[in-house]
């Protein structure tokens, strides 16, 4: 049987300009190199979609309207509309401990179910997916909800984490009786009018595009083999067409009777202390919020092997726009194509972050080099033998910074000089210390350096293979044995905390003060209540 767009058919006549959409999409895929992709938009009144290439460049099939893509990290999305779905029913609380349903969470009782969903848990990002493989979601958890793993106190930063989405999968487990895949099926996907598909499926019901890499000695794209681990599915392994994420996005922008547009206003408004850095510019349960020159706009952004995937959704106008590609190199057309748009969306679609204006570049900041620790991964801040601050990852090559006042700084490719948003070090509030970093969204937390200088690395000489800037991340934590403040449900917190095998509170990093309010230079939105410049509730 053959997969059935979400979409009716009658809205998605040709538009004025589809057809000179349609060859830029063709040209902008040749000059980025981007084997097929996909583009969907929904102007507020209409549908348009248009597409280009192949699926697999290793047997030619063809990149259509109906080919799946796997999305990635948008399958977070899914994820947290489920949970919110059972908040709205009663059957949870977002502000409640998720200790509460899961043991597995039973020695972190401040860890909140909406601080999972918004990435402020503090949880580290999780084992690498060959590491997973095999594991149970019991075993995966235990791995990293111990208060020693902890980069920060729940609530109070923000570490982007597949753990945490390993543990919303296992809530929505619990809550519901079925499987992660069962309940995502039956109660947002099929509502939807999305033929569901995952990742490990053994017989898709519609056709699956490969991701690819580009061979260096010959230039051709060459498939790629995705490795999620079955356990992080709740993190990544949604396949899905632009036309099936422009479904998911009008039910964000609260245009759907599949999600009730209260669920999709919690997943808009933004979470204190989400400041997610290079991804976006706030957070909220499940969505990446994105700042437009006069608007909000809430979606996410998704990265599988070889692919790129993307979704922005305007809940004042019910403007969407969906994005799917089979190569990395698709981001880049993602964000040329984002903002040649406008003649079908009006507003400009953000595809990235804003900038941050007015930075002055400066040396490395005194105290910011050493070691960071998130979970196994570790990263060496210091100076080559020029003095040149650099990065590097698992003693992987060294990676240029380009460091700024404010204390953040772009990553450099070390072959072309090309910059991109890297992060941000971080300042403990109460002492002053320069104790975590921030990289492309996720944190680490300083650990006691084994040597006692920076260690000299010649940039130069690391050549083009850079480390991918887009690779976990790296936020820090305040001393260990400072304890944890009650936040959420006190009574819940309080009642997990005394069934605890380990006894006693939690010991974590102190939290920082709550910063309620914007400042001037903060990219950010107020955190308050329903703050003025957030995104608009769904109507």
């Amino acid at each position: 049987m053959p997969h059935v767009p979400p979409t009716p058919v009658a809205e998605r006549r040709p538009a004025p300009g589809h057809r000179s959409l349609q060859g830029r999409f063709d040209e902008l895929a040749r000059a980025h190199r981007v084997p097929g992709a996909q583009l969907a938009l929904h102007t507020g009144t209409q549908v348009i979609s248009v597409h280009t290439g192949t699926a697999d460049a290793a047997t030619g099939a063809p990149f259509t309207e109906d080919t799946a893509v796997p999305t990635g990290s948008v399958t977070k999305l899914c994820t947290a509309a489920v949970v919110t779905l059972l908040a709205e029913d009663g059957d949870l609380e977002l502000d409640e401990p998720a200790a509460v349903l899961l043991p597995e969470l039973r020695r972190l009782p401040q860890v909140t179910v909406r601080h999972l969903l918004s990435h402020t848990s503090g949880l580290p990002t999780g084992p690498d997916s060959d590491t997973a493989a095999g594991w149970t979601a019991a075993r995966h958890l235990a791995s990293v909800c111990s208060p020693r793993d902890l980069l920060f106190a729940p609530g109070t930063g923000f570490s982007y984490s597949n753990a945490g989405y390993v543990a919303a999968g296992r809530l929505v487990e619990e809550v519901t009786g079925m499987t992660w895949r069962e309940a995502v099926r039956a109660l947002l996907l099929e509502p939807l009018g999305i033929r569901p598909a995952f990742l490990g499926d053994a017989a898709p019901h519609r056709p699956v595009a490969a991701g690819h890499a580009r061979n260096t000695a010959s230039g051709r794209p060459m498939p790629v083999a995705q490795n999620l681990a079955p356990v992080e599915a709740p993190a990544g392994a949604l396949l899905a067409g632009a036309l099936d994420l422009l479904a998911l996005g009008r039910a964000l922008a609260g245009r759907s009777t599949a999600l009730p547009p209260a669920a999709a206003a919690w997943m808009c408004r933004p979470v204190p202390g989400a400041h997610p850095g290079a991804l976006a510019d706030a957070w909220g349960a499940g969505a990446a919020l994105f700042r437009g020159a006069d608007r909000w706009w809430c979606g996410h952004d998704g990265n599988a092997q070889g692919t790129s995937c993307h979704l922005r959704a305007d809940p004042g106008t019910g403007v969407v726009v969906a994005f799917t590609g089979n190569a990395s190199s698709a981001t880049a057309m993602w964000r040329e194509l984002a903002g040649e748009i406008a003649e079908f969306t009006g507003p400009a679609v953000p595809a990235s972050p804003r900038p941050v204006p007015g930075r002055n570049r400066s040396p490395l900041p005194p105290g910011c080099a050493g070691s960071y620790r998130n979970g196994s991964a570790e990263y060496r801040v210091g100076l080559d033998a020029s003095g040149h601050p650099f990065l590097s990852v698992d003693g992987d090559l060294p990676l240029p910074l380009v460091c700024y006042a404010d204390l953040s700084f772009d990553l450099a490719d070390p072959a072309s000089g090309r910059r991109e948003p890297g992060g941000r070090f971080h300042r403990d509030p109460l002492t002053g210390v320069l104790d975590r970093v921030q990289i492309s969204g996720r944190a680490a937390r300083r650990v006691p350096d084994p040597q006692a200088r920076p260690r000299s690395v010649d940039v130069r000489a690391a050549g083009a293979r850079a480390a991918d800037a887009s690779g976990p991340g790296v936020p820090a934590v305040r001393p260990p044995g400072a304890a944890v403040p009650v936040t959420g449900s006190s009574v819940k917190a309080a009642r997990v905390e005394a069934r605890s095998p380990a006894g006693g509170p939690v010991s974590a990093p102190a939290a920082r003060p709550d910063s309620a309010t914007a400042t001037a230079t903060s990219p950010w939105p107020a955190c308050t209540g329903r703050p003025q410049d957030a995104p608009p509730s769904p109507r």
